[in-house]
């Protein structure tokens, strides 16, 4: 069996504010209905839109079968 992947970034708001547990719940749970089962989440620095640096974020990896 083949699989699929997809992977989201997420990001804190520019503002400081925190990711928050209610947003990556939605996430999951919209990708959950689309077939897809989550497979990893990594904390990482994700480059902002403005400026030099990055701010603290999550990849989230999603896995589903091809086809």
């Amino acid at each position: 069996m083949s699989y699929e992947y997809k992977v989201v970034q997420l990001r804190e708001g520019m503002i400081g504010g925190k990711i928050s547990a209610d947003k990556l719940e939605k996430l999951l749970n919209d990708h959950a209905r689309q077939g897809w089962q989550l497979k990893a989440i990594t904390s990482t620095d994700v480059k902002g839109r403005v400026g030099p640096g990055g701010v603290e974020g999550l990849l989230v990896t999603f896995e589903r079968p091809a086809g």
